[in-house]
């Protein structure tokens, strides 16, 4: 019997894994390794709440003013407290020659106030926080286990089922667990997100009952890497434009004065509809962004990053223009919880990107993801902490006996079923890119439900429980939701846009 079940070794993973009391038995799980995921991509960097009004204004400005208030409060009121927990643990964000915290901007924002390590900033964090905890006695990590569905009986959470890295279909028996396990990048063609990210605790919690809300609201990151390649797109960070550079179309020309007052830093969701804009009707997919103005020295130390990863694409970003198109990067919706991260499963809570407290409304501010890990991931520890009898002192009355038979399955799925299983996945990813994009109609939505449904269908005659079966299940599931989501909200709304009614 584990006291808690941490799913998801990202930022919102860790770090409430970190702040739960060590007198508890915490095991924290991961379908591939504790090195990969989402929070390694992030490059620009982590908000911190210097001007608690302006961030408060800056974010309800960009959600569309859809956001729950109490949550955009609680994350300013504790971001600074959080972030020198990070600062303690020993991350080593940028300063300047005296010392003091260097701060960037980024689109949506009003001031400079976002805290980086050059342009690798989720790799720095991540970086520190898996040695400390794998420095934790009271921590065990387990990967390359695939956690299949969560046990209920009598609407009370008991455990956990899960394909372990041999195969065998194993239990584990718990008394409170926490999900995250990040968005639903991979239902879209083109996506930021790491190849990990389908869904999986979404779909999981939606299975066991647990309320999913606001699934329309997908975001599209204006600028990844412009590639023909069929890849997950790499990011051109926010913190570029953020540094100067202009966003121009295939005749050189600076557009985005044309579309938002803000320009260039304009939010998200606005830029990725007016890139969307300026490609329609030309033989390009892609817009240029253009940082040649700044210094050589200046580029290669800010973002080393992406320019060694643009160089590798033959594209040398201190005299090339940098070919950028939208591509799917964050998902607003999810699993519904309160200010502490619980859901309405008792003993279950969410945090970091499958979940949904309101916090970024209809469209997130750029750089408020970490942020949003770090400070409800420390609540639902510090809720745990106060409310968790101690496994010594609980009576297991409800422990779930596995009554089915433990087998090995194989991992690898014979090839017919995989051609299978990667035709369907194919095939979600294009009507999920070409239907329930950047900007969406009734019809096309409704052309969309009716053919994931259809997938769905296909995918519950094969006859397989591979890992790869699951992921593929459940983006189909979530993509659903998505889709339905769509179809129920008749007016634009941040990312949300309804080209037709």
């Amino acid at each position: 019997m584990w006291d808690v079940i941490v799913i998801g070794t990202g930022i919102s993973g860790l770090f409430t894994a970190l702040n739960i009391d060590e007198k508890f038995k915490v095991l924290v799980i991961c379908k591939s390794q504790i090195n990969k995921g989402n929070s390694y991509l992030a490059q620009g960097g982590i908000v911190y709440c210097k001007n608690p009004e302006v961030h408060f204004k800056d974010t309800l400005k960009a959600g569309s003013y859809y956001n729950n208030k109490k949550a955009v409060k609680i994350l300013e009121e504790e971001s600074i407290l959080n972030i020198n927990k990070l600062i303690d643990f020993g991350v080593d964000f940028d300063r300047d020659i005296n010392g003091n915290l260097k701060f960037t901007r980024e689109g949506g924002h009003s001031e400079n106030t976002i805290l980086h390590v050059k342009d690798k900033t989720g790799i720095e964090i991540m970086s520190v926080l898996v040695d400390k905890i794998k420095s934790k006695k009271n921590i065990v990590i387990k990967e390359n286990t695939f956690a299949m569905d969560l046990i209920l009986k009598n609407d009370e959470l008991l455990g956990l089922k899960v394909i372990e890295d041999d195969g065998i279909i194993n239990i584990y028996n718990a008394r409170t667990i926490v999900l995250a396990t990040g968005g639903i990048g991979k239902v879209y063609k083109n996506t930021t997100n790491s190849v990990e990210i389908t869904g999986d605790g979404i779909a999981m919690a939606y299975r066991a009952g647990a309320h999913i809300i606001d699934m329309e609201f997908v975001q599209f990151h204006p600028t990844a890497l412009y590639t023909d390649k069929s890849e997950e797109r790499f990011l051109i960070s926010e913190a570029v434009r953020g540094e100067g550079a202009i966003l121009k179309n295939e005749h050189g020309k600076a557009f985005m004065k044309d579309y938002h007052e803000s320009g260039d830093l304009a939010p998200r969701d606005i830029v990725s509809r007016s890139i969307f804009n300026e490609i329609k009707g030309t033989d390009k997919d892609y817009v240029y962004l253009d940082i040649t103005h700044k210094s050589s020295s200046f580029i290669k130390k800010r973002f080393p990053t992406i320019y060694e990863k643009c160089l590798k694409e033959n594209i040398n970003i201190v005299k090339d223009m940098i070919p950028v198109s939208p591509s799917e990067h964050y998902l607003m919706g999810g699993i519904y919880t309160d200010l502490y991260g619980r859901t309405n499963i008792k003993g279950l809570y969410a945090c970091g990107e499958c979940a949904c407290t309101g916090v970024h409304g209809a469209n997130r501010l750029a750089s408020n993801s970490l942020l949003e890990g770090i400070v409800f991931g420390n609540r639902i520890a510090s809720h745990i902490n106060e409310t968790l009898i101690l496994s010594s002192e609980y009576k297991e009355k409800n422990k779930y006996e596995n009554k089915e038979k433990v087998f090995v399955l194989s991992n690898k799925d014979n090839i017919d079923i995989l051609k299978k299983l990667c035709i369907i996945e194919e095939e979600l990813n294009e009507v999920m890119e070409n239907y329930v994009g950047i900007i969406r109609s009734k019809e096309e939505l409704k052309i969309a439900l009716d053919v994931v449904e259809k997938l769905k269908a296909r995918i519950e005659n094969i006859n397989s429980r591979s890992f790869k079966y699951f992921e593929v299940l459940n983006m189909i599931t979530v993509s659903i939701l998505i889709i339905k989501g769509a179809l129920g909200r008749n007016k634009s709304l941040g990312a949300h846009y309804i080209d037709k009614v």
